[in-house]
Parts: structure tokens; C-alpha cells; sequence
């Protein structure tokens, strides 16, 4: 099991609350409802019951609102207690069946809240995904489609804010949870060579109506950053590539504890976790790149035992990099600086197609 003795740490509660304000904030909580829930806390064992408490009072008022016929009150309350749910499980809290449970919790008011605000949204899972697809709401022609890919400790409910600014361009999203990843984390482990995820996603959305295959594209949050690197390297359906705050390799030997813990939780031990971490390399990947690639990346991202994707945008033959000095990891303190050009940038590739290029740019752009 991991040594969860940090968890103890004195001052690591103040400034894990403090680190995690501006994740919140990007998530879409209130952050003085956040401030609320965090500031009795006085250890971070108590962290997932607190957070949890939050998600069940949203869900209360989400099934009072709909018992009364007042459907997007209650389809927001229960997305709301979705993100709560989510939030529950940031921790390498040593009660995995609790954490199990807030991820199912999460899973389950996402569902509730699709149903009464976006009846279109379909499941779509197989071997090694869970996700939703969303639809813009305008009907027409195929549209086309980006898959959201979450990182380590991560799930499909968090990153609500890139699927609307991507519905609103007009384009479908499928946000999934991967190996090791929200629903499917109390079953599976973490998988580097992402792109059979990937693939296995795109192979779903190839059967569904109203998506135009040829129009296919990712976005990585975090670890879900080098996820879909790995997967542009490999997967020829793919049309663009978005990595955020994504990782270029891994020094195990210098990741903080709260990374290792989390990864020894994930993978089964910290062996198996040390072994994952050595495969986080994008050095023989990146050249192999050849779709149009985004690079995202906060200034004041600095986590020890991470090489950022700055290397990346190096290396990779057609990338642009789009650095946000104040940014932080997930660029939660930057938000407008780096969500609508980055949704703006995938719109423009999707709608250029495969056999076009870049529109109105300059391929193997290195900065914005």
C-alpha cells in the first residue's frame, strides 16, 4: 500500500486547499461555496466526507427541484453535485471503497443531469472507456467530434468548461474516463500506451449517426496531455491534437509524494507505479507526431519529477505553442487566456479536415 503519511504533514492541508482553489474554480464550483466546504476541514483525511456532503446536498436539491417539474434547476444541481462528487476523490485517501463510491456518485449525477439538460447525450463505453457524447445543440450536416481525455487523478466530470466552449463551436465532444480514470479507477489501472483507448473510442463513434469520422480530434488534460500525444503519434484517424499542462516525461526519483501515492493507488503498488512512470516519455514519440498539434502550458506550472510539454512543441514537426506566463498547472488562474483559443484553434483544424492543413496560419507555429 502507499505511505499516506504525508497526508499528516503540518501546513499540507492549508496549502493543498489553496493548490486546488483554482482546479476548482476551472471545474466549475463556486468558489465561495468552495471556501465554505474546505474551511472547517482541520485534516485532509476528512477532505472526500466534506466534498461528498457538498455533492449530496446539490443532489437533495437536484430531486426536490425535479419532483416540482423544475427540470434545468435540477438538471444544474445535479451537475453541480457531479463536479463535487468528482472533487471527492483528488486525494490518495487511503478509503479506496469510499473513493470507489464518489466516483460512481460523480458517474451517476452526470448521468441524471444529461438527462433532463441534453436528452441527446448518449453513453458510449467499451473495452477501457466510459464516456458521454454530447451533441451541439444546431442540427445539420455530420459534425465534427474531439474526445476529452482526463490525467491521473482525473475524470470525465471535471472538464466541463472544454466541452461547452467546443458544443458552442459547434462541435460534438465525447469526454471519457480511461484506464485507471474516475468510474473505471476501482477496476483498472493506468495504461500508457493510450492510443488503444483512443482507438477503441474512435471505433465507437464511427457507428454513431450525424459524426463525421474524418473530423477527429483530441484534447489531454495533465497526464491525459501525454495520453493524447501518445495517441497522435499512433492513431492516423486523428485530424488535431491539444495538449494542456501535459507532461513530456517523468523522473520518478523526483515526483513529489502526493504523485507517487496517487500513481502507487492507481496502478496496484509502488513498483507497478514506478514501472508506469518510466514509460511517461515522449522523446521517441514526438517527431512521429505529424497531425497539427497545440501546446498549452501555465508559467507557473512547476512540478518536480515533470519535464513539461514545452519540449514537446519542440519537437514535434507541426506544433504551436501557446504559453500563459501566469498560468498554473490546468491554468485555472487563466482561463479566458487559454480555453477559447484553444477551442477556437481545434474548431479551426476540425473544419479545415484532414487533406487541408491549417487554415489561416502558418504550420509548426511555435508561439502565440
Amino acid at each position: 500500500m502507499p505511505d499516506l503519511s504525508f497526508l499528516d504533514t503540518p501546513g499540507l492541508l492549508p496549502a493543498f486547499v489553496a493548490e486546488t482553489r483554482p482546479r476548482a474554480h476551472g471545474a466549475g464550483l463556486d468558489l465561495y461555496e468552495y471556501a465554505r466546504v474546505t474551511a472547517p476541514l482541520t485534516s485532509l483525511h476528512d477532505w472526500p466526507a466534506a466534498c461528498r456532503a457538498a455533492g449530496r446536498r446539490y443532489t437533495g436539491t437536484a430531486e426536490r427541484a425535479a419532483a416540482e417539474g423544475r427540470t434545468v434547476t435540477a438538471g444544474e444541481a445535479y451537475r453541480s453535485a457531479a463536479r463535487w462528487f468528482h472533487v471527492a476523490g483528488l486525494l490518495p485517501h487511503p478509503d479506496r471503497a469510499a473513493a470507489a463510491e464518489a466516483a460512481a456518485e460523480a458517474d451517476e449525477a452526470m448521468r441524471r443531469a444529461l438527462a433532463l439538460l441534453e436528452p441527446g447525450a448518449e453513453r458510449v463505453e467499451g473495452e477501457g472507456f466510459a464516456g458521454w457524447l454530447r451533441r451541439p445543440a444546431a442540427g445539420g450536416p455530420p459534425v465534427p467530434v474531439v474526445v476529452v481525455v482526463p490525467g491521473m487523478d482525473s475524470g470525465k466530470e471535471e472538464f466541463h468548461a472544454v466541452a461547452e466552449a467546443l458544443l458552442a463551436r459547434g462541435v460534438a465532444v465525447l469526454a471519457v474516463d480511461g484506464p485507471g480514470q474516475g468510474v473505471l479507477a476501482a477496476r483498472s489501472a493506468p495504461e500508457p500506451e493510450y492510443h488503444r483507448v483512443v482507438g477503441r473510442a474512435l471505433d465507437a463513434l464511427g457507428r454513431r449517426d450525424g459524426l463525421d469520422p474524418a473530423r477527429t480530434a483530441v484534447i489531454g488534460l495533465s497526464l491525459g496531455g501525454y495520453y493524447v500525444a501518445e495517441a497522435a503519434a499512433h492513431e492516423p484517424r486523428l485530424c488535431a491534437a491539444a495538449v494542456v499542462s501535459g507532461p513530456y516525461r517523468l523522473d520518478w526519483d523526483g515526483l513529489v509524494p502526493f504523485v507517487t501515492a496517487t500513481l502507487a493507488q492507481r496502478c496496484g503498488g509502488y513498483e507497478a507505479a514506478r514501472a508506469f512512470a518510466g514509460r511517461i516519455d515522449l522523446t521517441a514519440l514526438a517527431p512521429r507526431i505529424a497531425v497539427p498539434l497545440l501546446v498549452v502550458e501555465g508559467g507557473e506550472d512547476r512540478i518536480p519529477g515533470v519535464t513539461d510539454a514545452t519540449a514537446l512543441a519542440e519537437h514535434a514537426p507541426d506544433a504551436e505553442l501557446l504559453l500563459v506566463p501566469h498560468g498554473n498547472h490546468l491554468l485555472g488562474t487563466a482561463l479566458p487566456d487559454w480555453l477559447a483559443p484553444t477551442a477556437d484553434w481545434l474548431t479551426a483544424r476540425l473544419s479545415a479536415g484532414p487533406a487541408d492543413g491549417t487554415p489561416g496560419g502558418t504550420p509548426g507555429g511555435r508561439a502565440r
